[in-house]
């Protein structure tokens, strides 16, 4: 190579390097930066299918964080997509020094695919570190695709110190805001217990001592409304403690959303059965509470109104939406009934809305019901 075929060279990466790096630098939301950072890959390096697999923080297993252009035979069965493979496997054992060319008859998740794979038969693998910490592999390839050159490895590897370092400060970034919000969340707990709960004992039991003096000789009518007002007070009361515990998220402290459904599931053994995928995908604090909050609710009505013999839990994440599927084999009802007294459906449709999300609900008298809650990841 000439003197000036190799500047020319120096100029391309350092080009290649600092569009990758300026498009990342005002990032601080994961799903955009990795979506960025592919756009960008694809398009400088003349690349067709991008995916990228990060380690959870809590369990350090992989998953599927974001993804361009996936082969169909890839991107049409999702389970293809999950687990391990050779060249996680490579990274998580350290022997991924560099990027790699990883070839179809290597590759366990092209292994033995005939159709769907647009031509691909290799796939470079390049490993995502952040000072030193181990994050993830950004596999890159196009269709009908040959290995790529040692050059092109070698800057690949460099751009893969950017989207490391991006990774890392995105989830420092979600880090903090989860802190900020459970501090919120605790001192809104507290107020309600110093003012609202507070207030309501001491009006519970003036109303008591209400009651008490018009024992001898009051109306009738005053009495039974005396009454009414305790009891309403009383239910007060319970909703605000309620409240308090909501907001403590007690249900998820410390516990990946998918470990804390599993929970909820088990003591019911074989009448409700639980499946996830995409189990260690983060997911925000806020949607994660909504999620369980809704299924705690599905499962109560299933098993205290429906009289199911069958109820089944699915939990389905990606770092873009999570959805939750709760339906039974009981006895149904009219979803565009209102039932006096009985707030659940309204209370799950609220927390649904409040976050962006949707839900559905299918059910008639006889014939079952499922609840179906999709909620964006990004909270």
């Amino acid at each position: 190579m000439t003197d000036s075929e190799q500047l020319a060279q120096r100029n391309r990466e350092l080009a290649i390097l600092t569009t990758v790096a300026a498009a990342l630098n005002g990032e601080s939301d994961l799903a955009t930066a990795l979506g960025v950072a592919l756009d960008h890959v694809s398009a400088l390096f003349g690349l067709h299918s991008a995916w990228v697999w990060l380690l959870n923080e809590a369990s350090g297993q992989p998953y599927l964080a974001a993804s361009k252009d996936l082969p169909p035979a890839l991107g049409a069965v999702p389970e293809l997509m999950e687990g391990t493979c050779y060249c996680l496997d490579r990274f998580c054992d350290g022997h991924m020094g560099g990027a790699d060319n990883i070839s179809m008859i290597t590759c366990t998740r092209l292994k033995g695919l005939a159709r769907g794979t647009n031509g691909l038969r290799y796939h470079a693998s390049v490993p995502l570190y952040a000072h030193q910490r181990p994050m993830g592999v950004m596999n890159v390839a196009s269709a009908d695709w040959r290995a790529l050159s040692a050059d092109d490895l070698r800057l690949l590897y460099a751009v893969g110190d950017l989207v490391g370092m991006a990774v890392e400060r995105a989830q420092l970034f979600k880090r903090s805001v989860q802190l900020g919000a459970l501090e919120e969340r605790n001192r809104l707990a507290r107020e309600i217990h110093d003012s609202l709960a507070q207030s309501l004992a001491a009006t519970a039991l003036q109303l008591d001592a209400a009651d008490a003096q018009l024992e001898g000789g009051a109306a009738p009518q005053a009495r039974a409304a005396l009454q009414r007002a305790i009891a309403l007070t009383q239910a007060s009361l319970d909703q605000a403690r309620r409240s308090v515990l909501d907001l403590r998220a007690a249900p998820l402290d410390g516990l990946p959303l998918a470990e804390a459904l599993a929970q909820l599931a088990a003591p019911h053994g074989a009448l409700v059965r639980f499946s996830a995928r995409g189990a260690e995908v983060p997911v925000d604090g806020r949607v994660a509470m909504a999620i369980y909050r809704i299924a705690q609710e599905s499962l109560s009505n299933a098993l205290r109104h429906a009289g199911a013999s069958e109820i089944g839990i699915a939990l389905a994440a990606s770092l873009s939406h999570v959805q939750l599927a709760v339906e039974d084999n009981g006895q149904g009802f009219d979803p565009d009934r209102i039932y006096p007294g009985h707030f659940g459906l309204i209370g799950m449709r609220e927390r649904c809305q409040l976050l962006g999300g949707s839900m559905q609900i299918a059910s008639a008298p006889g014939l079952g019901t499922r609840i179906e809650c999709i909620l964006p990841n990004r909270a």
